[in-house]
């Protein structure tokens, strides 16, 4: 069922984005309410000229009136454009605020989110649904209310010619608007299938443009192509019964306009036969009926605009109303320098009725190296999750340094704890933006010295523009080494107290891989780190081991005393060889 939106959400909407416009506003009030005048002008200038030029002989006064509609006209074209600028301006600034605040609810709401919707279909949420408020925003309340005053106006002057003929005009705009009314309703929820139809689609385009390349390897052309044809198939319907409604206001429209006309060629006519007007009257009433055919096209248009941006309303207000299952912390502080880790009896599981996590107890001193091992889909990559709060434990807790993470602020705590993953995003900027993140407070010099430090200043001074040299979307023209290495140089730079090294080596070659193990070593300095591995040599700087299997914790304790007792998990990882072990 069709969700009703309530007057006052499409006021609150309107002053939160149009309030800091408000002289905008104003001046394109005014300028609507001058245009409405001189609209209201012209056809009394014409009456003027088409009874003078019956009745007087000169030709002055006729030279007069023309030159005044004239001027009257191009006066009114000239108040027309810069209204509509001005109100392209405001809708442009409005829609931009409300992108912005959308994009920025998104970036802060949980994994959990951004795991059950595509990019694709948030995206057209923040541009496709906000695209169809633009007109919402720029002159919505202003046309429609200039319209009305408008269209008030000429009814005014008609009555002021004959009660009947402004009665007669009066019941014409009275149907006018009921018809277009009555039409709007059936129309309106195939404007919102059309909307959730297109973000469908483009969540679908969006994900499998950006998995070209696994589709293809995997052979699943054939597929996604029939998937797409057939979103398509399912897109025409819902796309021709949104013009169908279109269709069927707009015919209304020409319909109840051909009968207006009818009603004042047919009143026009008796009062002209009974010598009760003049033909310049004449005229002047059928031109004020003509006109108001413009202000209730508008209106009908606005009526249009708004049955879309009903659904587009309802879109994006399902969108802020989403609430972040992470809540920020109220604030307690994180020391500087190594941080401590805490694991105290943690229960996590990303479905309900499963654990991932399961009693995890354990404590990390702070400046220590903690290698964390087990086969895929033990916990590890989750403990990560967890530390950087992407997820929030089910129960139990996490300290750092006794500061339970829920009490941090995040954006404090994701700057006191760095991931290194075998997975790196490099995105189109910059090589000083893609190293900072738009960090403006590191120096260029440091920024080339870690360069240098971690085997990358060849690469670097082959860049054309240095730092500020373009990177691709997705590292393009960058080899897996370089890319990792680039990681490693973010982690590097945001100076944390807990590094999480997540397989963070496994791309890389042996030579590569010879590159920055010094440079870990340097990393490693004053820091505590959690080391992620599936290979031996890896986790051969550890001072402590942590053995993860389906969730549960089997083994945990100081690494030389784990390997010299033959029981233990890492003893026989060590003898038998680790890879296999894990496989």
């Amino acid at each position: 069922m069709k969700q009703k939106i309530p007057v006052k959400e499409y006021a609150g909407l309107l002053q939160s984005y149009l309030r800091p416009q408000r002289k905008a506003i104003v001046w394109l009030s005014l300028l609507l309410c001058a245009g409405i005048v001189m609209q209201l002008i012209n056809p009394q200038i014409i009456r003027y000229f088409i009874d003078t030029a019956k009745s007087e002989d000169s030709s002055a006064p006729l030279i007069y009136a023309a030159a005044l509609f004239i001027g009257v006209s191009l006066l009114q074209q000239v108040i027309t454009i810069i209204a509509t600028y001005i109100g392209e301006n405001v809708g442009w600034i409005a829609t931009n605020k409300l992108r912005g605040d959308v994009a920025e609810h998104c970036m802060k709401l949980d994994m959990s989110f951004h795991k059950s919707h595509t990019s694709g279909a948030i995206i057209e949420r923040v541009d496709g649904d906000i695209n169809n408020l633009a007109n919402f925003f720029s002159n919505f309340v202003v046309t429609l209310l200039s319209n009305l005053v408008l269209v008030a106006g000429m009814l005014v002057l008609l009555y002021r010619e004959g009660w009947v003929i402004g009665l007669g005009m009066t019941l014409f705009v009275v149907a006018a608007i009921y018809a277009i009314q009555y039409i709007r309703k059936f129309a309106v929820p195939h404007w919102g299938n059309l909307r959730q139809m297109s973000a469908r689609f483009y969540g679908f385009l969006g994900e499998h443009l950006e998995g070209t390349e696994d589709t293809r390897a995997n052979g699943a052309t054939d597929y996604v192509m029939f998937r797409f044809f057939t979103l398509i198939r399912e897109w025409l319907p819902l796309r021709m019964k949104a013009f169908m409604g279109w269709a069927s206001m707009w015919i209304t429209t020409l319909v109840v306009f051909a009968i207006g006309n009818a009603v004042a060629f047919g009143l026009s006519a008796y009062y002209w036969k009974q010598g009760a007007i003049t033909l310049g009257t004449v005229y002047m009433i059928f031109y004020y009926t003509e006109l108001m055919a413009k202000p209730i096209e508008k209106i009908r248009t606005q009526m249009e605009d708004l049955q879309k941006a009903d659904a587009s309303i309802i879109r994006i207000r399902e969108l802020l109303a989403t609430e972040p299952k992470i809540r920020d912390g109220k604030g307690v502080p994180l020391p500087e320098g190594p941080l401590s880790v805490t694991f105290n009896h943690v229960m996590f599981g990303y479905e309900d009725d499963t654990l991932t996590l399961n009693d995890i107890d354990f404590r990390l001193e702070k400046g220590k190296v903690l290698g964390v091992l087990g086969r895929t889909g033990s916990g590890k990559t989750t403990m990560a999750r967890l530390l950087l709060r992407f997820y929030d434990v089910s129960a139990g807790g996490i300290l750092l340094e006794q500061v339970d993470l829920r009490d941090a602020k995040l954006s404090v705590l994701r700057g006191k704890v760095g991931m290194v993953t075998q997975n790196i995003e490099i995105f189109q900027g910059t090589v000083r933006d893609n190293l900072t993140f738009f960090r403006d407070d590191i120096p260029d010099s440091k920024i080339i010295e870690v360069l240098e430090e971690l085997g990358l200043k060849e690469w670097f001074r082959s860049m054309p523009a240095g730092l500020d040299s373009q990177l691709e979307s997705g590292g393009g023209g960058l080899s897996a080494g370089e890319a990792q290495l680039i990681s490693f140089a973010r982690v590097f730079l945001s100076d944390p107290g807990l590094i999480i090294l997540d397989e963070a080596s496994s791309r890389l070659d042996p030579a590569t891989e010879q590159k920055i193990e010094q440079a870990i070593n340097r990393l490693l300095v004053n820091r505590t780190c959690i080391i992620i591995a599936h290979r031996l040599a890896t986790i051969q700087r550890a001072d402590q081991i942590l053995i993860l299997e389906q969730g549960e914790m089997i083994e945990f304790g100081d690494r030389t005393v784990l390997a010299a007792d033959h029981r233990s998990r890492y003893s026989r990882m060590l003898q038998v060889g680790m890879e296999e072990m894990l496989a």
